[in-house]
């Protein structure tokens, strides 16, 4: 429950937003993530090190690791995709929060949430194609990833990113990612990756900040 200053900071944020006229941030450097769904094993560690890392019970999951399987004997076919917040360019979530608590990071384009202005409304929820704005009951609040944004600002990379064996996750600077020019062990220099998959929702909607190393039955045309 609220206290009476939590209640008169959320009115005066609610009264700004108002007022306020939304203009997407143009981040000085955008971070973003890449995905290999050929060697990705599944192994959710990546889940397990993001959940110890915010602290998340049982229902939320900022990381979901997507088990993809599908064919006809003999030509069958299983591959993994992982995705939590894209922080994206254009960010659905962000205009939609009547608080001002959702907002994106000048300097690095991390999209993130300010616990103390969120009364759990949940349009974020609503309004996100990706599904990662979260609703945690046990304080009814709205949660995501917010890239480990301590983590980076300390020198280290996400949880989610040291916690993968098979190396297939990362991060970095999202432009190069996705001419192929930032060196990674999430790719080989031959693979080129792709903004989008199978069954995801249209990046065109939002400019996500992620890319892929495809598998041939998840590549889109």
């Amino acid at each position: 429950m609220a206290d009476n200053n939590s209640k008169l900071k959320i009115r005066e944020a609610i009264s700004k937003r108002l007022r306020a006229t939304y203009t997407p941030v143009k981040p000085a450097v955008q971070l973003g993530f890449i995905h290999n769904n050929m060697d990705c094993i599944g192994c959710r560690a990546c889940e397990i090190a993001c959940k110890d890392k915010n602290g998340l019970g049982p229902g939320p999951r900022f990381r979901r690791v997507q088990y993809i399987e599908g064919g006809t004997y003999p030509d069958v076919f299983a591959y993994k995709v992982n995705m939590s917040c894209n922080h994206c360019a254009e960010p659905a979530c962000l205009p939609t929060c009547p608080t001002g608590a959702i907002f994106k990071r000048a300097d690095n384009g991390i999209v993130d949430i300010d616990s103390t202005l969120c009364i759990g409304c949940r349009k974020c929820e609503a309004a996100c194609p990706y599904g990662a704005p979260q609703f945690d009951p046990t304080d009814n609040l709205v949660k995501k990833c917010n890239m480990c944004v301590d983590e980076i600002e300390s020198g280290r990379k996400p949880y989610c990113v040291m916690a993968c064996m098979m190396r297939v996750l990362d991060i970095g600077p999202i432009d190069q990612l996705r001419s192929g020019a930032y060196e990674t062990k999430a790719k080989t220099v031959k693979e080129v990756p792709v903004r989008r998959v199978r069954d995801m929702a249209n990046p065109e909607l939002t400019n996500p900040s992620i890319v892929f190393i495809p598998h041939p039955k998840g590549r889109v045309e």
